[in-house]
């Protein structure tokens, strides 16, 4: 691919927002601090063109008014609000202060820098392992987004790749499983509709309720949250049971496939039509039309990670392709992540040199808990006393809101959050220092959705005073000793020196290039060469204990593994906090346009049920359980089952009338077997405020 001519106004580079997709763009270079529009890559075959409204619209997000520009102090009490600007050698040399007099009192591991994927790459994002492992603190568990569904498919797989997401194009039936694309990642719609247009694919979705993908699916199967696995067992029983299960493929590629037919004799599609809610006609159908389709394409979306059966769905829906020999035919198979593909050598930025095993990795996912000093998720070690927070706003993502709301107040608690907007994290932090935006910095990208490696170099200059990842960590560890090499290169020479470890041109060559394309030869995206295990057996009975400690509730085989939420008595409805169409996360709630077109929180009700509770569209509904309540404004919908209710976010805590958000009614229970947070699968009640 031939580059951009740099005196074009058209610059080159990569979304590097939290999505599967990390979208290959062009930005319009308006001057040197200015952007205009913002365009997918014709020439990216992944991309193709097409990218979201938020990421198009990213010029309002950029020059914001709302930006944090400079360092500040908190000068009122926790919570007020009340801050003064003081310069960045002040404010690190606060945070450094503060560090070394936590150490001392408790030892390194009462520091956790804490962190996600938010809005950087390989080397902005993943400097602060890189920062733990050189300076001896806290480690984490990442487990909030990927962690449970990522362990249900390796599970029976072995590593974590699947069929080329490009392959949609040429499928006759595409199956959308616990994700939404038209709202969450849309390159993957563009490849469905072209097999649409060309091939005239039927589009199934597998949803709790009529996302904006389900409205445009030929068939959406609206079953009861968490009861994915159910489904996949009775299409698999019809599967054996109506010739359409390959024999002779399991023979050579499977473990056990007598000992599965066995065991789904009594997984019929009337079981799983009473727990799924679901008609036994669907399953049939659905059943009917998979079987009979080679080329049957599942993409397997997040959504399993966000209940706590979600590995164990994730692994009986794995299977289905399995089953059905769908693996021998293009556009055929499944696609979860790609992230076994890359193998990017990042020893260097997370300073691997240094890494030790026996410092504790604490759960993102339980840092209310933490943060209020639970010993059991403390693992044996000190407190929590220091904390630096960057690419994720905790008090308003992560679960039961009142315990991170909480545990942040703490007098004895400093904490530091880098970032590019007073988020509610922010609020609450005694040092606020101002971040760069992707455009302003450099930064290494691979996608889970698809299999390239891109490189995104700075195009306007940072706004004021904000500074990247890079050098933030960098100065800091400096100043608080660490000798360490990665803590002396600029962003530029880690990427350089990353992709040249890798095996791959280096970052002047790639950047010209656009993009290094890591796809798996067919056979081996495919598994026709062996799965990743040594037999090169998919495992329709895995280890569990090989995937995580907490294997003890788990199924031998596919199964519906009851460990959810279930409705109650006293708490009869099922909610599901799925992500909103025009936010991300809680990126993009600052940006006046996805705003405008969200209007605030509400809770989707089937009209059934408002009937039921004596309320009408509009009226305020309270939705509370043993953890909270929040108070929104109804919305009929007649797109769930009337035991679901669904409040689309994540909005702010300052949109809710409460002050705390939807999470606040989010359990941090851990998924089984290896960690999760389940915010698809909490049980609750509603009535009138």
């Amino acid at each position: 691919m031939a580059p951009l001519d740099d005196n074009d106004k058209w610059q080159r580079t990569v979304c590097p927002h939290d999505c599967p997709s990390t979208c290959a763009i062009e930005v319009e270079q308006l001057s040197p601090d200015t952007i205009g529009k913002v365009r997918g890559n014709v020439l990216n075959d992944y991309t193709s063109g097409v990218i979201c409204a938020k990421v198009a619209a990213y010029r309002e997000r950029i020059h914001s008014p709302n930006r944090l520009t400079q360092p500040l102090r908190r000068v009122g009490n926790k919570g007020e609000g009340t801050f003064e600007e003081i310069s960045w050698d002040a404010a690190l040399d606060e945070v450094a202060e503060a560090f070394t007099k936590a150490e001392q009192k408790f030892g390194k591991q009462t520091i956790w820098p804490y962190d996600f994927a938010g809005t950087m790459g390989l080397i902005q994002r993943d400097i602060i392992i890189g920062f733990r492992n050189a300076l001896g603190y806290s480690r984490q568990d990442s487990t909030i987004c990927t962690t449970a569904a990522v362990s249900g498919w390796m599970a029976g797989f072995g590593k974590v790749i699947g069929a080329d997401s490009r392959e949609m194009a040429v499928s006759d039936m595409v199956v959308v499983w616990g994700g939404n694309p038209v709202s969450t990642q849309v390159n993957v719609m563009a490849h469905i509709t072209k097999a649409r247009k060309a091939r005239g694919a039927k589009l199934y979705v597998v949803d709790p309720y009529r996302t904006p993908t389900a409205q445009q699916a030929d068939v959406h199967l609206c079953l009861n949250p968490g009861t994915d696995g159910a489904l996949a067992c009775a299409i698999m029983h019809v599967m054996f049971r109506d010739g359409y299960a390959d024999r002779d493929y399991m023979a050579k590629y499977t473990d056990v496939p007598d000992e599965l037919e066995a065991h789904l004799k009594d997984k019929t599609p009337m079981w799983a039509a009473e727990i799924t809610g679901l008609s036994v006609e669907e399953i049939e159908s659905f059943a009917k039309t998979y079987g009979e389709t080679d080329r049957a394409y599942i993409r397997v979306g997040y959504g399993f990670s966000r209940s706590r059966n979600g590995s164990a769905n994730m692994h009986t829906v794995s299977c289905l392709p399995a089953v059905g020999g769908k693996w021998k035919y293009e556009g055929g198979g499944a696609l979860h992540s790609n992230r076994h593909l890359y193998q990017v050598d990042q020893n260097l930025v997370n300073a691997m040199d240094r890494f030790d095993p026996s410092i504790r990795a604490l759960d993102m996912s339980r840092i209310g808990p933490i943060l209020l000093n639970e010993k059991k998720s403390l693992l044996g070690g000190p407190p929590v006393t220091a904390m630096i927070v960057q690419n994720v706003n905790p008090v308003e993502v992560a679960p039961e809101t009142h315990a991170v709301i909480e545990g942040m107040m703490r007098d004895d608690l400093f904490v530091c959050v880098h970032e590019q907007f007073m988020t509610g994290t922010a609020q609450l932090a005694d040092i606020v220092l101002p971040a760069t935006m992707f455009l302003e910095h450099d930064d290494l990208y691979k996608g889970s959705g698809h299999s390239y490696i891109q490189v995104g170099k700075k195009i306007i200059e940072p706004l004021a005073d904000a500074r990247s990842n890079v050098e933030t960590l960098s100065a800091l560890a400096r100043r608080l000793g660490s000798d360490h090499e990665l803590f002396t290169l600029d962003a530029w020479t880690l990427i350089d020196r990353t992709l040249r470890a890798t095996g791959h041109p280096g970052a002047d060559e790639t950047h010209a290039m656009g993009w290094i394309d890591c796809s798996a030869p067919f056979d081996d995206a495919h598994f026709l060469n062996g799965f990743g295990f040594p037999d090169g057996k998919f495992r329709f009975k895995p280890d569990w204990a090989d995937i995580g400690a907490d294997f003890a509730e788990m199924s031998s085989l596919p199964d519906h593994l009851n460990v959810i939420d279930n409705a109650t008595d006293d708490k009869p409805y099922r909610l599901v906090a799925a992500p909103a169409r025009r936010f991300l996360n809680t990126s993009f709630t600052q940006s006046p346009s996805s705003l405008k077109k969200e209007g605030e929180p509400t809770a989707m009700i089937h009209p059934d049920t408002l009937v039921a509770l004596g309320l009408e569209e509009g009226d305020e509904v309270m939705i509370g359980n043993d953890l909270g309540q929040v108070t929104v404004r109804a919305r009929s919908f007649d797109g769930v089952q009337s035991s679901t209710v669904v409040v689309e976010g994540i909005w702010p805590n300052k949109y809710f009338k409460s002050g705390v958000g939807i999470n606040a009614l989010v359990s941090a229970d851990r998924v089984v077997p290896n960690g999760g947070a389940a915010f698809h699968d909490t049980a609750v009640w509603m009535r009138r405020p």
